[in-house]
């Protein structure tokens, strides 16, 4: 019997399940997206099974209404290879008039959407699945809670177990469930495979347009090295450009760009744009990010030890690592997690902001006093620059760190939590 790790996501996908007749699971590969929902699903339909795709395929363009019929929920793995099974579940939605029919699953965003007649709207919600945070593959011990953050405690007390190296080792790791389980050297190799994958094959397969290998390696490099910045789309293509002998242009760029958010190896961060005291204006570009910090890890050539002699490559990674963490734990909280950046170069790593308005702001450090007494400056600097008599004051300031012995609040109400004691 192989050993599952609980996911955020567990609760998510059941809590979505009760009020809509199927659940869209969306993620890259290898998140864990089919381990969980076989964990919740009564019976299963593997699309892509190879013993059976041939039939699957012929079933979903004649009668696809057969391959639905199973112990609810079902679980429709791999549905987007044939886009034609999105009405049919929609259909059996409609007309079993019950909730927590189906879970589909899908690594890719279909090619063919024109397949599909319907948006799903009130038959379909969505859970976007990513890799596991430090707390659901068991590095983080989960003494700091997020959600309590929000309450604005007077007082937490938390012990942190992780140091730079450790950090550095899972930041290379990444968070692939799989890995979770292999011996380190091992583990490490896995991020370095899921990138082979990526140039050699499933860039390319996600629309069958063929790709050219190098330019996506020089393109997947020059997103590794602009982590957690605003860089246009023209910066990529400079970037590209200066290893490629053939003319590149902006939209070519765009739809290598396009093709790794749809098998959702990009999740770039929108900006966040509060009321503010002034007439400051607000940069609104997308921050660029790698779903997990191992794909740039990865792109990059790097192990653990290049990052402990990096300390600046090994900040911009560590941010991604976080930023991965806190969407994770967001998601949880029914809030969205944003970047801040204005003309004046204030800046603001992360901003989760909820549906009620409720928001917190966040700097991410590896540590180190004088950078989280910078970081606590900007935060309250910012703080004091949002305009509360339209929304509300941030209910938290949090400097998010590498390393530190302890997780603890500052007398001027910041936060200073290490990433290995956070949690949802």
């Amino acid at each position: 019997m192989k050993e599952y790790k609980k996911r955020i996501a567990d609760e998510l996908i059941q809590r979505k399940l009760r009020g809509k007749g199927a659940v869209l699971v969306e993620g890259p590969k290898w998140c864990g997206k089919t381990t969980t929902s076989e964990e919740l699903s009564k019976s299963v339909l593997y699309m892509s099974k190879p013993d059976s795709l041939k039939q699957n395929m012929m079933l979903a363009d004649i009668n696809p209404s057969l391959l639905l019929e199973g112990e609810v929920p079902r679980l429709v793995d791999e549905w987007q290879i044939a886009p034609k099974l999105w009405d049919a579940v929609r259909y059996e939605v409609d007309h079993r008039n019950e909730e927590g029919q189906f879970i589909l699953t899908g690594s890719a965003v279909p090619a063919d959407s024109d397949a599909i007649q319907h948006t799903g709207t009130g038959r379909f919600a969505w859970v976007l699945m990513r890799p596991m945070s430090l707390f659901e593959s068991g590095e983080s011990n989960g003494s700091v809670r997020l959600t309590d953050l929000f309450n604005a405690p007077e007082q937490i007390a938390a012990i942190n177990a992780l140091d730079l190296k450790k950090i550095a080792f899972l930041v290379c790791r990444g968070g692939w469930p799989r890995a979770t389980f292999l011996e380190d050297d091992i583990a490490l190799e896995q991020a370095y495979d899921y990138y082979d994958a990526i140039i050699n094959q499933d860039i390319s397969r996600v629309d069958g347009i063929k790709r050219d290998i190098e330019r996506v390696k020089t393109l997947m490099r020059s997103y590794a090295r602009n982590q957690g910045a605003q860089v246009s789309n023209a910066m990529l293509k400079a970037d590209m450009q200066a290893n490629d002998v053939d003319s590149l242009d902006e939209d070519t760029v765009m739809s290598y760009v396009n093709a790794l958010k749809k098998i959702f190896v990009i999740e770039d961060m929108p900006a966040w744009n509060p009321n503010l005291r002034s007439k400051t204006a607000i940069r609104t570009s997308d921050t660029r990010y790698y779903i997990d910090p191992s794909v740039a890890v990865a792109a990059l050539g790097l192990d653990p030890n290049d990052l402990i002699g990096d300390l600046e490559t090994f900040g911009l990674l560590f941010e991604t690592m976080c930023v991965r963490d806190l969407r994770v734990y967001a998601d949880a909280l029914g809030g969205s997690v944003y970047h801040y950046r204005d003309k004046t170069g204030l800046e603001c790593d992360a901003v989760i902001h909820l549906r009620n308005g409720s928001y917190g702001l966040i700097e991410i450090k590896l540590g180190g006093e004088e950078s989280i007494e910078h970081g606590a400056t900007t935060l309250k600097t910012l703080g004091n620059k949002v305009n509360t008599d339209k929304m509300k004051a941030p209910a938290f300031l949090m400097v998010l760190t590498a390393v530190g012995d302890y997780a603890y609040r500052r007398e001027d109400g910041v936060y200073v939590v290490p990433v290995g004691c956070l949690r949802d």
